[in-house]
């Protein structure tokens, strides 16, 4: 290439008075400035084009590579200018260094335009161009295919630099053999975690955006990402909980945001003395029920007296709502709810509370307040009988035993029971007296 050159270097030496290994790089330098202008401008005018053709990956793979290509132009330019200087300094031992850069440089900016290719790939997977035939892919899928081709790329790419490099096929073959064994058994959660995201991706139980629940662990939420070591659960409390993929493997989980309806299941309880209104309750639920607008009339509807419950008579009300959107199906049960203490009270009936009925045998005599407090006071009678004789001592003894069968009567209050009791302590005392006297 530089004998090619040779009449300009010499002339541009002979004329400006610059080394020839100087302007053999800016000669370097402004072909590559060359190059890279009309790489752009072919990119910027056949990108366009390219979107309109029936084809599409060709667009695809024409935006992968612009980056990456002008990037390579400039540093083979690069590469070029370390050329001229070893070929000026007869530098020998440099020739294989720069062999083996440009060669891992190329196949590092190819790996760089495969990936890049495999995201775009992923995004035309699940939003095919507007117009083309192919069916969108769900986002799960399109993440797994992309990751996996990722994954075969960097894979491929990394056997060529070694390769480029000196290292034998086979020696790497052997070497990821042995190595691979023991890896497999200092990462074997790695690994499990790898193979269960894999066979989330293959088997779907759920996507991105789903909201899973397990009845095993506390985990329940909207999933956020699924990775190939863990998958991102946020919870209902806005907290990112992270779980291993390998735990799906032995773990039981629902999926409510696959549901085709919302259940309403729910136990009316109506008193005991409204048994013989229970039959026209149940036919006013069941019509309610068939004629309202929120409730699935394709899914079964049931509404029957259940059991004789323990403090009530229990009616079961089983219906599916036609939305799975969790505040409209909280609505529709307010008013289905509402509806059935309508036709409850329609009918001359209540709802049953707990309640328990206390039976006591025999007769209760109750004091009332006002006849306690007409009765001479028991004090006074006690300061009769001190100023009284010994025949009056007798009497009021008698009058004494008289009075205790209405102290014992049980009184309506606590303040009635304390009076009576201060009242026996002081005739007690006045009776000790007595028999001292």
């Amino acid at each position: 290439m530089f004998d090619f050159f040779s009449p300009v270097m010499d002339w541009v030496q002979a004329t400006l008075g610059i080394p020839l290994w100087v302007a053999a790089i800016g000669l370097v330098v402004v072909l590559t400035l060359v190059v890279d202008l009309v790489s752009w401008v072919v990119f910027w005018r056949l990108g366009p084009l390219l979107e309109k053709t029936s084809n599409r990956w060709d667009d695809i793979l024409f935006q992968a590579l612009r980056r990456p290509l002008r990037i390579w132009i400039w540093l083979m330019g690069a590469l070029l200018c370390l050329t001229v200087i070893r070929y000026h300094w007869n530098i020998d031992w440099l020739a294989e260094y720069l062999a083996q850069a440009q060669a891992v440089i190329s196949l590092l900016l190819l790996a760089w335009a495969g990936l890049r290719a495999v995201k775009l790939l992923e995004k035309r997977l699940v939003f095919p161009p507007a117009g083309h035939r192919a069916k969108s892919m769900d986002a799960d899928t399109a993440s797994a295919v992309a990751k996996i081709m990722g994954a075969v790329v960097v894979v491929i790419v990394g056997m060529l630099i070694l390769s480029s490099l000196g290292v034998s096929p086979s020696g790497v073959a052997a070497f990821g053999g042995v190595g691979g064994l023991v890896i497999g058994f200092a990462a074997k959660d790695m690994l499990a975690n790898f193979f269960g995201g894999l066979m989330i991706h293959l088997d779907k139980p759920f996507r991105v955006g789903d909201w899973v629940k397990s009845p095993d662990r506390e985990i329940e939420g909207v999933v956020e990402d699924i990775g190939w070591r863990l998958t991102r659960i946020r919870t209902f409390a806005s907290r990112p909980r992270y779980v291993p993929n390998s735990a799906f493997s032995n773990l039981v989980l629902d999926n409510p945001s696959r549901m085709w309806n919302r259940r309403l299941f729910e136990t009316i309880r109506v008193r005991y003395t409204d048994i013989e209104r229970v039959s026209g309750i149940v036919k006013s639920i069941r019509s309610m029920l068939d004629s309202h607008d929120e409730v699935d009339a394709d899914e079964q509807i049931l509404v029957y007296f259940q059991a004789y419950g323990e403090h009530a008579l229990e009616l079961i009300v089983y219906a599916f709502a036609k939305t799975t959107d969790w505040a409209e199906f909280q609505s529709m049960k307010q008013d289905i709810l509402l509806r059935i203490y309508d036709i409850v009270r329609e009918h001359d009936a209540r709802l049953a509370l707990p309640a328990s009925e206390l039976h006591i045998v025999g007769p209760v005599a109750v004091n009332d307040e006002t006849s306690a407090n007409s009765a001479p006071r028991d004090d006074e009678n006690d300061d009769n009988n001190e100023n009284a004789g010994d025949d009056q001592n007798e009497t009021s003894g008698a009058t004494h035993s008289r009075a205790a069968p209405v102290r014992e009567a049980p009184d309506t209050s606590s303040r009635n029971r304390s009076r009576d009791a201060r009242r026996g302590e002081v005739n007690d005392a006045s009776q000790d007296q007595e028999s001292d006297a």
